[in-house]
């Protein structure tokens, strides 16, 4: 922290604080989060490790953005750019709601940051107006992506024990271990909702009462999700809620318009297989009527250009995978960890990991982490609007392992290794990410 000054606490959670702080060689305003007790807590550090290896793969102008990884005392620092405000304070200023020029401009770049995570296969699974930050010219970004996770592969399961609970689909909240990108589709019709009323739509206070809210506004679930609900250990003994009389959400929400209304029960259908996608939801007339979405974009442009001259560029600030590694390893992280979340995550989309480690006796620190990703996708097959992000890389039909030379013989054997485990016709994308403590 000896570069930065402290301005003050902006927010705490269960796992750390952030802190708003300046770069005193720079001038520039950061955002710092803070974990608490990342050295012992394995759910810290494991939170911690997801977050970073999300936000580095994940580049995107609706999407906060990572600058640098440090250790200090033990604790993992992760420095953002800072953005002035979340969705939950306007909320707080606005108690009756906010309008629906502001609510509609805000809901289409979070689609725009979360089609892009999708695109990606990456569910956030943690969206909810605290979330959603707000700069000083309206451009917003999503963020806290420590829940967030590649998406599993067919048989894969996942924790069901995801997203802020008024903001959880009915698969979450029955317990469904086999849900996909849909959960995020229902977080945003929730947010929709409670940005234009100024209230959370479904506040429950448990999942038994988070399920009564859901079914009395929107109806009974389906037999699929009954059974689901049935098995799950966690509800011996309960019922599933029935809906005796209807509160529907035209009745929730009675001066909300009309398009805009088709717009919320779209994200919110029961059945997660009947919700649109965020690209689908991008194209719908919500945002197209009018040619709301191309004059937007075109003001949008201008708004992020004019957000990164008065940060000082922050945008064009990239955290290399070195660092992230390097500090993970620093803060005693270990190997199993970072590779534990990374493996779990290649596994469930397809993807093929190998985490290699070497360590010598005079310094335990000195670990090398290789991962090798076989990704299925390039540039070309991304929209144009994605296919920024991989013009830097190397194409699939000229892999080269870009390693550093290491003087020990260790390393060296580690290399051979990978090199005859996997031939370069095997791997789209190769990434080895070595550093030295």
């Amino acid at each position: 922290m000896e570069k930065y000054d402290n301005l003050g606490m902006v927010g705490e959670g269960s796992y750390g604080m952030v802190i708003k702080c300046r770069n005193r060689e720079t001038g520039q305003i950061v955002a710092i989060k803070k974990f608490l007790d990342s050295e012992e807590d394995k759910v810290v550090k494991k939170i911690a490790a997801r977050e970073i290896k999300m936000l580095k793969q994940l580049r995107h102008d609706n999407l906060v953005n990572l600058l640098e990884v440090f250790r200090r005392k033990k604790r993992l620092y992760l420095v953002f750019e800072f953005v002035d405000h979340t969705v939950l304070e306007d909320l707080e200023n606005n108690p009756k709601g906010i309008n629906e020029t502001t609510t509609k401009k805000t809901l289409f770049q979070v689609l725009r940051g979360i089609e892009f995570c999708h695109v990606h296969n990456i569910i956030h699974r943690d969206i909810k107006p605290e979330n959603v930050l707000v700069s000083q010219n309206g451009v917003v970004k999503l963020c806290d992506f420590g829940f967030a996770r590649t998406l599993a592969a067919p048989g894969e399961v996942y924790t069901d024990y995801v997203a802020t609970r008024w903001y959880r689909a009915p698969e979450l909240l029955v317990g469904d271990t086999k849900y996909g990108r849909a959960v995020d589709i229902w977080a945003i019709g929730c947010l929709a909702a409670e940005m234009l009323t100024g209230d959370p739509l479904f506040p429950g206070d448990s999942d038994i009462d988070q399920l009564h809210h859901v079914v009395r506004c929107l109806g009974n679930l389906n037999e699929k999700y009954e059974h689901i609900f049935q098995q799950n250990p966690l509800f011996a003994g309960m019922r599933l809620p029935v809906a005796r009389e209807l509160v529907p959400l035209d009745r929730r929400l009675p001066n909300v318009a009309k398009l805009t209304m088709t717009f919320i029960k779209s994200c919110l259908r029961l059945d997660a297989n009947d919700r649109p996608t965020s690209s689908a939801l991008l194209r719908s007339e919500y945002f197209m009527r009018d040619g709301f979405s191309s004059q937007f974009l075109d003001e949008l442009k201008s708004l992020i250009q004019r957000e990164s001259e008065r940060t000082g560029g922050a945008l064009s600030h990239r955290m290399t995978n070195k660092t992230a590694t390097h500090e993970l390893i620093k803060a005693n992280t270990t190997v199993s960890d970072v590779a534990s979340v990374a493996s779990s995550d290649a596994k469930a989309s397809g993807q093929m990991t190998t985490v290699a480690t070497t360590t010598t006796t005079t310094n335990i620190g000195n670990a090398l982490i290789s991962t090798v990703i076989n990704t299925n996708s390039d540039a070309r097959q991304m929209p144009p609007l994605q296919s920024k992000l991989f013009e830097d890389k190397p194409k699939p039909a000229a892999v080269k392992f870009q390693a550093e030379k290491k003087s020990n013989e260790e390393s060296k054997e580690v290399f051979a290794f990978i090199l005859n485990l996997f031939s370069w016709k095997q791997l789209l994308t190769t990434e080895v990410l070595s550093s030295d403590v």
